[in-house]
């Protein structure tokens, strides 16, 4: 969820960068490197970011059945409470975590967003995931990587790799959410305020 700076002033002039059809492509390609990485889909649990990467961590659970044959079960992690810019932003809506089957011991934890950024939102994710078990492995699915890294966070697994400036913003638009899926990179008018 390090799109914050995918929702500033100055993303009206967006021009996409992926369609409806390239959005379902590489979530086909993740779904069939995470089987080929984790020799099927037995022990895995998707756990989606909100907003956005739930929608993601769902269709790639779809997508699994679809070539495994078996159900994976998907969930929610919600990290308002990790995050380390609480205390700068205190007024926060706090949203759901689902755990499928109230258990992630041991199991190969997906975690599952829609763009990597700074890697803080990635960060919160695995402080928040800590305290809810131990799994056996944790692995990052995300949409787009925009770079920009401030921590040593990489995701395994990546839709499309997208560079950008800081003065460009990365907007994800899913049809749960926003009525079509698409990826848009448009231009910020200031830098100011981020990370």
């Amino acid at each position: 969820m390090d799109t914050q700076a995918a929702q500033l002033p100055g993303a009206d002039a967006a021009r996409p960068v992926l369609e409806a059809q390239d959005i379902a492509r590489v979530l086909t390609r993740i779904a069939h490197e995470i089987v080929e990485r984790a020799k099927g889909a037995d022990d895995v649990v998707l756990l989606g970011i909100p907003t956005r990467g739930v929608f993601l961590a769902r269709r790639l659970a779809a997508k699994l059945e679809e070539i495994t044959g078996s159900t994976v079960p998907v969930g929610s992690l919600d990290i308002t409470m990790y995050r380390d810019d609480l205390r700068m932003k205190p007024a926060r809506a706090i949203g759901r975590t689902e755990i499928p089957g109230d258990d992630i011991d041991g199991r190969l934890v997906v975690l599952v967003d829609d763009v990597l950024f700074s890697g803080r939102t990635i960060r919160a994710a695995l402080d928040a995931l800590g305290d809810l078990g131990r799994p056996r492995a944790v692995q990052l699915a995300v949409l787009v990587d925009r770079g920009h890294r401030e921590l040593p966070i990489r995701a395994d697994y990546v839709g499309k790799n997208l560079p950008t400036s800081l003065r460009e913003t990365v907007k994800v638009q899913l049809q749960e959410e926003d009525g079509r899926d698409a990826v848009l990179l448009g231009q910020r008018t200031s830098t100011a305020g981020l990370h």
